[in-house]
């Protein structure tokens, strides 16, 4: 019936709508029908001959509130537990999401006040960090931002720099209780790199395998004894 509106088409927003030089809306050329992408609850309805460039602008806009939608989730979470303590796991019901989910976002949130979140980076970029102190969470943060490194990558970069820290405590172990030149065990280095291990594995294999060339040369060749 004419005037009455849906529960589906009460529900729509605009998600992205073309605009023109000046800020002014291009809807006196451009029918609204294919200038403007809406959001539903069930899904987005998107123009059938959308250009690229707005299918892609609005892509920027649907990613910027997934991200921002992780911390504003936190953000309330952290609010009621503080205000309503017992009361606020009522919320987590009125929210609808998974429990685990929604205490990860209040753990990460919590982890970081609001002056230290990077804009550029997304929430899971600070999930990645957000066990760590905050010294390093803020260093690998703003190396991740200056390399535009993807949530990936900047998992990767902290794997292998606290594989490299291992190393060096059990090189500096090793130093410690044997005496090492430095030449040569910068040659252990390459080898143990070399061979897929770490340097202790090496040491431990290689001196294994010295000793038992050892005693069995000896074996092949006893010491005649004097009588």
């Amino acid at each position: 019936m004419t005037g009455q509106v849906s529960d589906r088409q009460r529900e729509r927003s605009i998600l992205y709508r073309q605009k023109v030089r000046g800020g002014q809306e291009r809807e006196t050329v451009v029918d609204p029908r294919r200038a403007q992408v809406l959001t539903t609850q069930v899904g987005l309805e998107i123009p059938a001959e959308l250009p690229f460039e707005d299918w892609e602008r609005a892509g920027r806009q649907l990613s910027g509130i997934v991200n921002s939608s992780a911390w504003w989730l936190g953000d309330w979470l952290v609010y009621g537990k503080e205000h309503y303590h017992d009361r606020y796991e009522r919320g987590l019901l009125v929210a609808g999401l998974q429990y685990q989910t929604l205490r990860n976002y209040a753990w990460v949130a919590g982890r970081f006040q609001m002056h230290r979140r990077r804009p550029a980076l997304s929430f899971q970029h600070h999930a990645e960090v957000a066990s760590l102190p905050a010294e390093e969470q803020d260093r690998w943060l703003e190396r991740a931002e200056q390399q535009k490194w993807s949530t990936k990558q900047l998992r990767e970069g902290i794997r292998r720099a606290r594989e490299d820290d291992a190393r060096e405590a059990i090189a500096d172990d090793t130093t410690r209780r044997l005496m090492v030149p430095g030449s040569n065990l910068q040659r252990w280095h390459r080898a143990a790199a070399q061979s897929g291990t770490d340097l202790r594995q090496w040491v431990l294999a290689t001196l294994d395998q010295a000793a038992r060339a050892a005693l069995e040369e000896d074996a092949a060749h006893p010491i005649a004894l004097n009588t």
